[in-house]
Parts: structure tokens; sequence; C-alpha cells
């Protein structure tokens, strides 16, 4: 149904912002089907006093204190608590360019004929009163307890005012009443806000105190007042656009903080049976070091299909004139937030009204495809394909928030999943011994992390209980369980996978596709089962389907690397495993995966120093820097070589814990490049430098006597006659010449 317009006012503070849009967007924002964007809610201006008040204004909040939000991830500048009194207009008007009939929309109280508009009269094309005066005045005593200082703002239904609370130790409060009290949809909007905030108790959301009737003294109307928390400190919306008019796009990192601030608001309204409607940057305030959610008047229930629908252009998802809002609608409301405060969105009332610019036109978009994507999914134009809770929404972004973090300054950010195990093996590591090998797409397929057991699934415990070492009785077991759940199904399909029978596993996707299509598992499975089928590519499209559902796992860019491997594109490759690494070092197969494929496109600097980043609680460690020295040394073009790089290296495996085998090996490797290097005419030994190779100086005799030396060690540990004599003759080659 369609909504009714909120009539459009902007504090003084905010025309500077305003001037900013562009023409067209601006005419998009005041022909809104559901709502025109108001410029200012109703609280969000109480903030500060208007350039032009002569009041002495707060910093912005950039100081050098910081606080810590974004699930304590983010520092972001504190902003002070605001003393009150210094918020209040000197002047408090209406710009006649937002005077509009509360009834009919139309502008009224405009110049005409060189006459200036008046604030009050009647409304020429509908016939109703309208007012722009405050109707309270500095010292009215409200309900015989609350003293009016003056005005703070305006905003969708009239003027906020500044009082205090003689009952309670004359603290500081807000009074919000309405525009026009004979306007009937702006009357039901406060009284429904009155209704469900007397329920709302959340830290993130401003506090409703009462709510109060008084006698206008001129009119002889009654007026309803809510009397409501005042919250002292800065919009999102005025960090993002501040007054003086140089705004900036916010840091990507500090956006989601906030919004990760708000998200548990929204969960607990939706948890209660309400939705919020209206969430925008102008409804987000950062006060000293907490952020809040405020103006609550669009708050409805879910179960309510008759009271009005406001909302913001721009911000509203395009389903709610026809269908009404919901959990989908409020949660788009947050991906169009985002968006807004972290690239100049030019046209998001107009022409980007109801989708975002292309990727590659925004550059934060580009850096960050995550971060895109999880845009994409909450803004998306079918309600069903956008997230489905607050928590949900939170849990991906907090997860696009530490890669984030981790691509700005290179230090992981790790943090077990909600909706994967940790991967299962570390894969691909034996493949480090060969500049082209990869792992086996099969060895892959069965390495991956999976998707957590639903616990609220009813077979969630048999399910626990049901692991054997057998997989044919595993199979059976599963086809034959008491309870035939998702979960169970979904088991089984793993079973299938690892059993090696993925034709199999497929039709049974196929089958649980027609009963469980938004289940995003089934694409999951879906790609691991073509994995291990050898179809990397067709692995490849599964995983991207997930990508855009679960944005933030690590998990699912581990996939789309080594489906990227396996099909031969070391570019995609090395992207998706970077920034698994990057994020999470907990996932060593990126590292391996990563060290490959940067050596496939010839960067092997940048593949030691992956490997040699491979901590030392990992217990792959010492087969990283193994990885490490065979990357730097074997296969290596002598010209790229120095005698620094090679003495590095040596000091590398004297360090390591090895074998006598793997010690042996690894020295011929090394000697061996070391010989090419002063075969290919580079300088050779160098003095204070003569035991910097495994005891050799850099000249031919002496590689070759060490060489010789390793050849026979190695044939000491041969497992075979044959190996140990072809070693022998190796040493016999190798040895310098000698006439005697």
């Amino acid at each position: 149904m369609k909504s009714p317009r909120r009539p459009p006012a902007t504090p003084p503070q905010t025309q500077a912002a305003a001037a900013r849009v562009p023409a067209e967007d601006t005419a998009a924002a005041e022909h809104t089907a559901a709502a025109p964007e108001p410029t200012a809610s109703a609280e969000d201006s109480w903030r500060a006093a208007p350039p032009d008040s002569g009041r002495p204004r707060y910093s912005s909040g950039r100081t050098s204190r910081r606080t810590r939000m974004g699930a304590g991830l983010v520092e972001v500048p504190r902003v002070p608590y605001r003393d009150p009194a210094t918020a209040v207009l000197a002047d408090p008007r209406v710009p006649e360019s937002k005077r509009v009939c509360g009834r009919c929309h139309e502008p009224v109280g405009r110049s005409a004929s060189g006459r200036e508009g008046e604030p009050e009269g009647v409304c020429p094309r509908c016939g109703s009163a309208f007012s722009f005066r405050p109707r309270l005045a500095p010292g009215e005593l409200v309900a015989g307890q609350y003293e009016v200082l003056g005005c703070l703002a305006h905003g969708g239904y009239g003027w906020i005012y500044l009082a205090r609370d003689h009952n309670v130790s004359d603290r500081w409060v807000v009074l919000k009443g309405l525009l026009d009290a004979n306007d009937p949809d702006a009357m039901t909007a406060a009284l429904a806000e009155r209704r469900f905030l007397a329920e709302v108790e959340h830290p993130n959301i401003v506090r409703i105190y009462n709510f109060v009737q008084h006698a206008d003294q001129a009119s002889g109307t009654t007026t309803g007042y809510i009397v409501m928390e005042y919250v002292g400190g800065e919009s999102i919306r005025d960090l993002r656009c501040p007054p003086d008019g140089r705004g900036a796009p916010l840091p990507l990192e500090q956006a989601i903080a906030y919004v990760l601030e708000v998200l548990p608001a929204l969960g607990y309204l939706h948890d209660l049976g309400l939705l919020y409607c209206d969430f925008k940057p102008d409804n987000v305030i950062q006060t000293d070091e907490a952020v809040k959610l405020i103006d609550m008047g669009a708050v409805r229930r879910m179960d309510d299909h008759h009271s009005p629908v406001y909302g913001t252009i721009g911000y509203q998802a395009p389903e709610v004139p026809r269908k009404g809002p919901s959990v989908s609608s409020d949660l788009y409301t947050v991906g169009r937030t985002l968006a807004v405060l972290t690239f100049d969105f030019d046209g998001y009332t107009g022409r980007f009204a109801d989708r975002l610019p292309a990727r590659s036109d925004v550059p934060v978009l580009t850096r960050f495809e995550s971060f895109d994507r999880l845009l994409r999914r909450a803004t998306h134009a079918d309600p069903a394909r956008r997230f489905h809770s607050a928590e949900e929404m939170a849990d991906q972004l907090t997860g696009v928030l530490r890669e984030v973090l981790a691509i700005e300054d290179g230090q992981p950010r790790p943090a077990p999943s909600t909706a994967f195990s940790p991967e299962r093996r570390v894969f691909g590591v034996d493949a480090e011994a060969a500049a082209d090998a990869g792992p086996d797409p099969a060895v892959v397929a069965a390495a991956l992390p999976v998707p957590q057991v639903d616990p609220a699934d009813p077979a969630a415990g048999w399910l626990a209980t049901a692991a054997t070492a057998d997989s044919a009785e595993l199979v059976e077991a599963l086809r034959t369980a008491p309870l035939v759940t998702v979960e169970v199904r979904l088991r089984l399909v793993r079973a299938l996978i690892e059993r090696g029978e993925a034709p199999t596993a497929l039709v049974e996707l196929d089958d649980m596709a027609v009963t469980e299509p938004a289940d995003w598992r089934l694409a999951w499975y879906r790609g691991v089962a073509e994995l291990a089928a050898g179809r990397p590519a067709a692995a490849r499209d599964c995983f991207e389907r997930v990508y855009d559902l679960r944005p933030g796992e690590p998990a699912v860019k581990l996939a789309l690397a080594a489906s990227a491997e396996c099909a031969g594109d070391n570019t995609t490759a090395c992207t998706y495993f970077d920034r698994v690494w990057r994020t999470d070092h907990n996932y060593v197969s990126a590292a391996f995966g990563l060290a490959r494929s940067l050596r496939r496109v010839e960067d092997r600097a940048g593949a030691v120093e992956v490997l040699r980043g491979v901590p030392d609680t990992s217990r792959h460690h010492v087969a990283a820097q193994v990885a490490a020295i065979r990357a730097r040394t074997v296969g290596r073009d002598p010209a790229e070589l120095s005698a620094d790089e090679l003495a590095e290296t040596c000091g590398w495996l004297q360090q390591l814990d090895l074998d006598h085998g793997q010690q042996a090996r690894l020295a011929v490797e090394v000697l061996t490049a070391a010989l090419n290097w002063v075969h290919a005419g580079r300088p050779g030994d160098v003095d204070g430098e003569s035991e910097a190779l495994l005891g050799c100086r850099l000249t031919e005799r002496d590689l070759r006597l060490g060489l010789e030396r390793g050849y026979r060690a190695l044939a000491r540990h041969a497992e075979t006659p044959e190996e140990r004599i072809a070693l022998v003759d190796r040493a016999n080659a190798v040895r310098p010449r000698t006439w005697f």
C-alpha cells in the first residue's frame, strides 16, 4: 500500500548537506510514493546549534581520545557529550523550502509576488490549517513537570524541545510534539510510537520516559508530547556530512563499526515483533563512547497491516509501498545506509534509488569485494535473497570487517566461524616440491571446512553419535536414520562425496533443492561434489553463489581459491588465497596455495614471504619453511639470485629440526642452486663468508665437494640398493677433478 508522506523539514544545520544533492535527486526526493526524504529526523538535530546561532559549538569528536566499536575491532573518534543548553536554537524557524501541508503535502507558507511567506495559514488546496511556529515557549511548564528551555530542531512531526524534568533531579529531556495536531496520520504515528516504545529497553535505543498532553494557550487545542532521553552527540550523518560542508565518506571500518553497534538493537526490536522501518544515518547518534538508535516514530508491529508506513526515499526497500515493511526491508535500509556512509553515492535518491552502482565504478567496492557482495545481498531486489535476520547480517558484516582490517594493515583478525568448521586438514603441502604441482581436487574436497550442524535440528543429537570409521556403514545408517531431517540428508551427501560417489550426492542435492531451495548449504555441497568429481570450473560457480550469501566467511574464499587453482586460474587463486591468509593464519592451506599460485605467476619473492610467515605454532611450520627454501632455490634462474640470498637460505636450513635424510636432500638442492649461480658468472667467494653456505665457499670446487658429501649422505639413507647406487654415481659425477 502507499505510505503517507512525512512533511519534510530541514533544520538549519542540515541545509548545506541538502544543497549538495544533485537537482534530479532533489526532485526525486520530493515525489516518493512511500515517503519523501525528511532532511532531519525528529530527534536528530538536538545535538548542535546551527552555524549562525551565535552559540559555541563543541568539537566534532575528532580528538585524540578514541573508543573501540564493531566487536572491539575498530578505534573510532570519540564524540564528546554536548551541553544541552548550547543546542537550543536562538531563532527557531522552518525554512520556506521545507514548508509543506501536513494533509495534502503541497507547498504552503512560501513567498509569492515579492511577499515573504507566512508561517501560519490555510492550505489553498485542501483548506487545512498549518502552523510552523513553535507551540511551546521558553519557560512554559508542560504537564506541571517539564520546563521548556527552547527549540532544538524541526523534524518530520514538528518541533523538538529541550526541557528540564523538575520531578526527576532536573534532568534534561526532549519533548517531541506534532507538526499539526489536526493531521490524523501524524497523530496516529505519535500514538503508535508511545505504545510501542513503552516496551522497548535496550542500551542502543533512545529511552522513552513519558507521554503527556498539554493545552495550547493560543489555539485551545490539546497536543500530545513524547518525553524522551536527551542524547547529546552527533549523528553519523553529520559525521559523514558535517554542517561546515566538508563532507567525505567515512573510513570503511568506521562505518561498519557503527552499523555493528546498532544491528543488535534492530534485532531486539524484531524479537519484540516490531519493525523500525526508517533506518538511515540521521537516526544513529554517537555520543561520547556509545551509539544509539533514535527517532522511533516509524516503528510498527509486524502484524500491523493498516497503520501508515513511513520511510525515506533512497533507503526504503522498493517493495514497501506495495507489500509493507518486513525484517528484510529493515535490513535493506541498513545496507543502503552503509552505502551512503562509505562512498560518494550520487543519485541514491534518484536513478540509484533501488539499486547500487556497478562495482567497477566505486573504488571502495572494487577494492573490497566481500563488502560489495554484502551490500548487494542486503539490498537485493528480491526480499527472499536478503539477510534473514539482524544477527545473520551482523555475523557476516563482522567477517567482512575482519577482512577489511587485515587488508588495510596486514595484521590477521582470526575468529571462529559460526557457519563452518575449521579446515579438516591442510591440503597441498606435498605439492610444494614442484612449482607447477597442485593438489588433487578430490583431496581438496575432503579437506575443506564443512557447514556447522544446526543445533535446533531434531536429529542434531543423533548425528553427533552416528560417526563410524566404516564409510559404507555410515551411509547405510544415514539412509535408515530414525529421523530424516535436513541435517541428516546433508550429512548423507557429505558421506557420499567422501566415499567417491559424487554423482549420487548430486542426485540427492537435486532432490533437496525442491524442498529446501533457500538453503545455501546445498550450493556449498554441490560445489564440493563437483570438485571431488574433477570439475573445478563447475565447483567454482557453486562457490560463487555461496560467496554472494556468506561474504564474511574465509572458508568460502578458500574453496573459491582452491577451485580456481585446480581450474588453472592462478590470478584468481592468488586473490582469494591471499584474502583468506591475510585474515586468518589458521587456514594454513591458504598459505601453501598462495605460495604455489605466486610461483606460477613468477612471484617467487612473494611465495617465500608467505611461507616464511606460517607461524611456529602451526604443525606445518617446518613444512612451510622447507617449501620456502625450495621456492627460493629450486628451478630458479641464477641471474635472479644473490650471494646474500644464498647465505640467508642456508641459515634457514640450519635452523630447521630435520632428520638427516631431509637435511641432506635440502642441502643438495641449495648447493646445486649455488653451483648454477657460480656457473652463470656471478661473483665468487666473499671474504668473511667462507662458512655461509653449509661450510662451503662460493667456489666451484667447494660447492662440488659439498654436493658430493650431500649425495653420499642421501645414499646412506636410501631405501633400496638401486636408489643407493644411483646416488653414489651422482656423488662421483659431481666431485671435482683431481690429478692424484
